[in-house]
C-alpha cells in the first residue's frame, strides 16, 4: 500500500522550499524596476501557502518512505514544481500561453536549456533570473538538497536520494545519506560562486555573471543574451565557461575527492578518465576541419570546437558558434554528441559515460566469450566486477532510450515537421541539451512549435532528466499493486 499522506507532507516541504527560491528573482525585479516584482511575489506566496497547507495537514502522519514512495515523490515533485514554477511567467506581462510556460519551466528544471522566448534581452530581469534559478534548482536536484534537511522534519531521505540521483550509480561520501547530500551541495554551491566571480572578473555585469554561473554549473545553458555566450567575445570568459562545464559534467564525488586531496582515488575512476579523454580527442580531431571550413585563425577555431564539444557532451547547451554552418558531415558529428551525456553523479543529462563504457567493454568481452565459451570473463569498472543485473539494466536503458528517440521523432514528424527538425528536437529534449540540428539549431529556438508539440517535448525532457525508469515505472501495473 502506498502511503499517500506521507507523500503529501514531503510535497508540502518541497513546495515551501521552492517558494523561497523565487524571492531572489523578486529582489532583482525590485532593483531593476522591470515590472515583474508582483508576479514573482504572488507566485512565491501562492506556492508557499499551498506547500504549508499540505505540510501541516499531514504533519502527524507516519513518514515511512519506502522505495515505491520515493519514486512517486520524485516524479510528482517535478510535476508540482512545473505547475508552480510557471506561475511567474503566467502572472507577468510576457504574454505566455500555458504551453509556452510549461515548456520554459520544464526546460529550466530539467536543465535542457531550450527556449521559446524570441527576445531574451527584452524580457524582465526578475523573470530571467527565476528562469536561471530553475536550472540551478534542477541541476543537482532539489531532492538532494531537501534530503539534507529532511531529518529536521522527521522525514527519511534515502529512497528519495536513490530515485533522484542521476546516473546508474550514486556513490556515498558518508555513511549517513543526509551528510552525502550536504557535501554534494557544498561542492555545487562553492563552484557556482567561484564561476560567478570569474565571470564578473572577465567583464560580465554582476547580474549576468550570477545568471551564467547558475546555468553553467547546472549544465543548463539558459543565457541572458540572445546570442548566448557568443555575445561575449572574451577568450577568458569562454575558457572559464569551458572549465566549469567540464567540472559540472564530472561526477561530484570525484570532484569532492579531488578537493580533499584524494587525487589517486579520483583518477581511479574509469568513467572520469574516459570522459576527459573523449573531450580532448574529439576537440583535437574536429578543430582541424572547423579551421578549414570556418576560415578563422587556429586559436579561435580550437576554442570554438572545444567549447561546442564540451557544451554538447555535458548537455549544457551554451553556444559560441553555429556548428551547423561548417559542413554537413560536421553537423552530423555534432548531432551525435547529443547522445553522449557526461558523468553519472553530475548535473549533466543524457545517457552518461558510465553506460557507454559498460556497453562497449561488455561488447568487447563478448568476442572473448565467443572464442572461449567456458571461460569466466567478468566485466570490471574501477577495478570492481559489474554484476549481470547492472549490465542488464544498462542494456535495457540504452534500448528504451533508442526506442523513445525513434518513436518520439516519428510522432513529431507526424505533427507536421521535417524529419531533420524532428530528430533534433527529440534528441536534444531527451538528452536535456538545448541546441540541435534542423530548425532547432544553435542559433534557433523552439517558439515555432505548436502547443501540442511543446507539451510532448516537455514530457520527453522529463523522461530524460529522470532517467526514463523513474517515470515509466509509474505506468506499470506492478507499481500500484498492494504487494
Amino acid at each position: 500500500m502506498i502511503h499517500f499522506k506521507a507523500i503529501g507532507k514531503v510535497m508540502g516541504a518541497l513546495l515551501m522550499l521552492f517558494a523561497l527560491m523565487m524571492l531572489p528573482g523578486a529582489g532583482f525585479a525590485y532593483y531593476f524596476g522591470t515590472g515583474d516584482l508582483d508576479a514573482l511575489l504572488q507566485s512565491s506566496l501562492i506556492t508557499f501557502t499551498v506547500g504549508s497547507l499540505m505540510f501541516f495537514s499531514f504533519s502527524r502522519q507516519d513518514q515511512n518512505i519506502r522505495k515505491r514512495e520515493g519514486y512517486l515523490i520524485v516524479s510528482v515533485s517535478w510535476l508540482l514544481m512545473c505547475i508552480f514554477g510557471m506561475l511567474p511567467y503566467l502572472l507577468s506581462d510576457m504574454s505566455f500561453g500555458i504551453s509556452d510556460a510549461v515548456f520554459e519551466t520544464i526546460s529550466g528544471l530539467t536543465t535542457t536549456g531550450a527556449t521559446v522566448i524570441n527576445d531574451i534581452e527584452a524580457s524582465p530581469k526578475g523573470i530571467l533570473f527565476w528562469r536561471s534559478m530553475t536550472q540551478w534548482i534542477g541541476g543537482l536536484g532539489i531532492i538532494v538538497l531537501t534530503v539534507a534537511i529532511f531529518p529536521l522534519l522527521g522525514i527519511g531521505g534515502i529512497e528519495l536520494f536513490v530515485a533522484e540521483s542521476p546516473g546508474p550509480t550514486s556513490d556515498k561520501l558518508h555513511p549517513r545519506i543526509q551528510e552525502t547530500a550536504k557535501r554534494l551541495w557544498y561542492v555545487y554551491l562553492g563552484l557556482t560562486i567561484l564561476a560567478g566571480i570569474l565571470y564578473y572578473v572577465g567583464g560580465m555585469t554582476f547580474y549576468d555573471a550570477v545568471n551564467h554561473a547558475l546555468t553553467t554549473l547546472a549544465t543548463g545553458g539558459f543565457s541572458t543574451k540572445n546570442a548566448s555566450l557568443a555575445y561575449y567575445t572574451s577568450p577568458f570568459i569562454q575558457y572559464t565557461a569551458i572549465i566549469f562545464m567540464i567540472l559540472a559534467g564530472t561526477n561530484f564525488t570525484v570532484i569532492y575527492f579531488g578537493l580533499t586531496g584524494k587525487f589517486s582515488r579520483a583518477w581511479r575512476s574509469d568513467e572520469f578518465r574516459t570522459y576527459i579523454s573523449v573531450l580532448l580527442i574529439l576537440s583535437l580531431c574536429l578543430s582541424g576541419p572547423v579551421f578549414y571550413y570556418s576560415g578563422q585563425d587556429i586559436e579561435k577555431s580550437f576554442r570554438d570546437t572545444l567549447f561546442q564539444v564540451v557544451s554538447l557532451v555535458t548537455t549544457t547547451g551554451f553556444v559560441t558558434a553555429d556548428y551547423t554552418s561548417y559542413h554537413s558531415g560536421l553537423t552530423m558529428v555534432f548531432f551525435m554528441l547529443l547522445f553522449f551525456g557526461a558523468s553519472a553523479g553530475s548535473t549533466s543529462g543524457g545517457i552518461k559515460f558510465i553506460r557507454h563504457l559498460t556497453f562497449f567493454k561488455n561488447s568487447w568481452l563478448e568476442f572473448k566469450r565467443i572464442v572461449h565459451p567456458r571461460a569466466v570473463v567478468p566485466l570490471k569498472i574501477n577495478g570492481e566486477r559489474v554484476t549481470g543485473k547492472i549490465i542488464t539494466h544498462i542494456m535495457n536503458f540504452l534500448l528504451i532510450y533508442l526506442m523513445i528517440f525513434t518513436i518520439g521523432s516519428i510522432i513529431v514528424s507526424l505533427m507536421g515537421y521535417d524529419l531533420l527538425t524532428s530528430f533534433g528536437a527529440v534528441a536534444t529534449s531527451l538528452g536535456n541539451v538545448g541546441p540541435a540540428i534542423g530548425k532547432v539549431g544553435p542559433m534557433d529556438n523552439f517558439a515555432f512549435f505548436d502547443p501540442a508539440t511543446k507539451i510532448f517535448l516537455s514530457f520527453i525532457m522529463l523522461l530524460g532528466r529522470l532517467e526514463l525508469f523513474t517515470i515509466l515505472v509509474l505506468f506499470t501495473p506492478y507499481f500500484w499493486r498492494a504487494n
